[in-house]
């Protein structure tokens, strides 16, 4: 009897919605999980309370994770919960990261956490045979409680979130959200991946959802849960992808915006193809140097048609996206390398026109505290006109297309910089504050490299050698490993198992037989 030819499906005309969809699930390595409830809660004073409502709930397992936890009021109340709850005998789980919590939170802290019950890990310490894996980290914050609600956004949990109101503190301003449905599972399968990332041993398959069965729903919200990791880039890509379809608007808000070549670009060109462009900033950071160089780049925007703005109030910790008044994201990624590339976060992707139209007019609350950014009068970029004959003007001028105006208005803020530095363009204001950051660094490497020159030296020594020892001890260990595997794929002599033996090979008419049924196969194809 002939074999059955194979049967070869034609892949099928796909849908606008069809074909933007598959490119955000590749582009964010996420899928679209729908029959979701999803609720906003803008700063501690709806978080914290919402937090600790659902730790108190637990009846099986809360899994905290948070960038940092700090060792003070609101880090006690947290503190006080987990106990509670663990001797209720609730698996009570809690990852904190090294670097985040490294002047933040007390040893004692975290050895009454362990000694009441409280399962307790610290994500990438430093470690002698890798001088520099510390650099990435786990920014991700989120919570899930019984594997039915989650929380995910910006906050981490410490005094600065909550204010001072008798000191005239104002508290944090910061965005984060409730997840009630089958897109839980996904951030139970998230905490499980940074669980065994910070050590050993795995989470018990009792405590997580079966992978891929869905929990009942919960709405009718679809959204991506989008954990990156380390070189993998996937809210870079989608941030991207999202800013060369977007017709109508992309709002953004970031707390720490040092932002790559390529994504301002992408924000320039669809500025000046009309797009209503805007981002929101601190205007007072807990990281200086940050401000300075988000500073440093606003001309490049502003001159593109992008609208800044600065927040009046105290450090806006905030990174949210709203875009077109239908995609929306909430989460702990940052718009600068070292979350896009460099750590460990964690986004909620929300693809519904009612939970984008509350982020707008969230936004538009903030634009109300904020103060905008502008160019003087003669400096200032209109967006595109269309004209009679259909095509693109700006200011009277015939446009090239995006690409062009974004590669001759969009400069890159790494030139920016090496403005401050080469002095090879005209500088303004705004970057006046990071040349005073560099040059007084410079100086005073330059005056302790003059005077202790050992100072310099010796440290730089240290780290050589530290580094060689690390790179010889992982040679070693892969060394080891790839003679352990030898010695199991080919035994002691050296042979490949079943070397001696003797392969049966096909006769001649068999070999014929194959080769005619291969040719009347491929002819059938074409």
């Amino acid at each position: 009897m002939a074999a059955a030819e194979p049967v070869y499906p034609q892949p099928g005309i796909l849908s606008p919605r069809q074909l933007a969809e598959q490119a955000f699930s590749r582009a964010a390595g996420a899928p679209l999980v729908s029959g979701n409830q999803v609720r906003i809660l803008k700063n501690a004073e709806a978080n914290y309370p919402a937090w600790l409502a659902a730790i108190r709930k637990a009846k099986r397992t809360i899994h905290f994770e948070s960038y940092i936890i700090k060792d003070d009021r609101a880090g006690q109340s947290f503190a006080e919960a987990f106990l509670d709850k663990a001797r209720e005998g609730v698996r009570v789980r809690v990852i904190y990261d090294w670097f985040g919590a490294r002047r933040m939170t007390s040893h004692r802290f975290w050895k009454r956490l362990r000694e009441g019950g409280v399962e307790v890990r610290c994500f990438n310490p430093p470690r002698p045979d890798n001088p520099i894996g510390w650099l990435s980290r786990d920014h991700r914050k989120a919570i899930t409680v019984d594997g039915e609600v989650g929380f995910v956004g910006g906050l981490c949990v410490g005094s600065e979130w909550v204010g001072n109101p008798q000191r005239g503190i104002e508290p944090w301003r910061d965005t984060a959200v409730e997840v009630r449905g089958p897109a839980v599972a996904d951030l139970e399968w998230c905490f499980a991946e940074m669980w065994k990332a910070a050590g050993q041993p795995a989470l018990p398959d009792g405590d997580l959802p079966p992978e891929g069965q869905d929990l009942p729903p919960a709405g009718d919200v679809p959204l991506r849960v989008v954990a990156t990791q380390p070189n993998t880039g996937g809210i870079y890509r989608l941030e991207q992808l999202i800013a060369a379809l977007a017709r109508r608007s992309i709002w953004l808000t970031d707390a720490y915006f040092v932002a790559t070549v390529p994504f301002m670009q992408a924000l320039g060109a669809a500025a000046m193809d009309g797009v209503d462009v805007r981002l929101l900033l601190p205007r007072v950071s807990d990281v200086p140097l940050v401000r300075s160089v988000s500073r440093a780049g606003y001309r490049t925007l502003l001159e593109a048609g992008v609208r800044v703005f600065e927040w009046n109030g105290s450090m806006l910790h905030a990174k949210t996206a709203v875009v077109d008044g239908r995609w929306a994201r909430v989460g702990s990624s940052n718009l600068n390398l070292a979350s896009w590339i460099g750590n460990w976060e964690l986004d909620v992707i929300v693809e519904d026109r009612g939970f984008a139209e509350a982020m707008e007019r969230m936004y538009l609350e903030d634009l109300a505290n904020s103060t905008e950014i502008v160019l003087a009068r003669a400096q200032r970029v209109r967006p595109v006109e269309w004209q009679r004959r259909g095509r693109p003007r700006v200011r009277g001028r015939l446009a090239r297309g995006s690409a062009s105006r974004a590669a001759s208005g969009v400069v890159a803020l790494t030139n920016t910089i090496g403005a401050v530095i080469t002095r090879r363009q005209t500088l303004g204001p705004a970057e006046a504050r990071l040349m005073v950051w560099a040059g007084l660094l410079l100086l005073a490497i330059s005056v302790v490299g003059w005077i202790w020159p050992l100072v310099l030296v010796v440290p730089l020594g240290l780290v050589g050698v530290w580094v060689s020892l690390a790179l010889l001890l992982g040679a070693y260990k892969l060394w080891r490993k790839n003679s352990e595997s030898d010695e199991q794929l080919f035994g002691e002599t050296g042979e490949p198992e079943g070397a001696g033996e003797t392969v049966p090979q096909p006769s001649h008419q068999e070999t014929t037989s194959l080769r005619k049924e291969g040719e009347s196969q491929l002819r059938s194809r074409q």
